[in-house]
């Protein structure tokens, strides 16, 4: 479970995982918040679209089911388009099963039983242009957006491959992805642990007053914000402000600090549970 990634640290993500990335004009406000709830998120879900030339339907919706219909559309070439960021209409209510399983990271997903819980506030969505048909092939560059943004969002989340799943294992009635999952999961397992992550040392309390600069400043915040911890108004940003205290004092809070051990200044076993990446 976590606060979901800021419209700029996902398509960060994104590209640091070697995705190519096509932005669509407002996508970062692009939404459905307005009908509901966004977050917290537990997942991936993916999609195939059962068309072609499918960015405007992805972006604009139907009369029926207004757009977005996803945050991203993976063309044959590999590109993710960015359609929208938050809220979208794509996973509709799902298995309260199959929600409490990723929630857990289990390995293996029950069968999705009643349509009961809202999975367009619960999982970012991506659908992959392909006819579904079975046999309209998913180019390579194509299976490997896939693997590589599934890997960038459970990389940011500190998830496992396990998080990702499909439509058709969300609710009864669809069959999309058209595609193995259990193979989508293995690739993602791979790249996950393929690439070491390093994190940031601690550079020790007196860092963080009020005030100082730095790059460092906004990867811990983002990092708080994907723990469900971030209490920003606006941000995070490079300035160590009150809001940052703020949030970094719900994060010793959340490890069982209490009083003056929770007062929102960094200390090394705080630091070294947050896991800030090196840049």
């Amino acid at each position: 479970m976590a606060t979901p990634l800021t419209a700029d640290a996902l398509a960060r993500a994104l590209r640091d995982e070697g995705v190519v990335l096509s932005e669509s004009g407002d996508w970062r406000t692009h939404n459905r918040n307005s009908r509901g709830a966004w977050g917290p998120v537990h997942g991936v879900m993916l999609h195939h679209t059962a068309g072609t030339d499918s960015r405007r339907l992805c972006r604009e919706g139907t009369a029926d089911l207004p757009g977005p219909l996803c945050i991203g559309l993976i063309t044959k070439d590999g590109t993710v388009h960015l359609v929208g960021y938050g809220r979208t209409n794509h996973a509709g209510s799902g298995s309260t099963a199959v929600l409490e399983a990723v929630r857990a990271e289990r390995a293996a997903l029950p069968a999705p039983g009643p349509d009961a819980v809202d999975g367009n506030a619960r999982f970012y969505g991506f659908e992959i242009e392909n006819l579904g048909n079975g046999r309209d092939p998913y180019p390579a560059a194509q299976l490997a957006a896939v693997e590589r943004l599934s890997a960038a969002i459970c990389r940011a989340h500190d998830w496992s491959a396990s998080s990702v799943i499909a439509h058709k294992e969300w609710m009864r009635r669809k069959i999309d992805p058209s595609f193995s999952m259990s193979g989508i999961r293995q690739r993602v397992a791979a790249r996950l642990g393929s690439r070491p992550v390093s994190y940031e040392p601690f550079p020790g309390a007196a860092f963080f007053a009020l005030g100082r600069r730095s790059p460092l400043i906004t990867a811990v915040g983002e990092r708080l914000v994907a723990e469900g911890c971030g209490r920003y108004s606006t941000g995070p940003g490079p300035v160590w402000t009150q809001a940052d205290v703020l949030s970094y004092a719900a994060w010793q809070r959340g490890l069982g600090y209490v009083g003056k051990d929770a007062d929102g200044t960094p200390g090394r076993t705080s630091w070294d549970k947050l896991r800030v990446p090196r840049a």
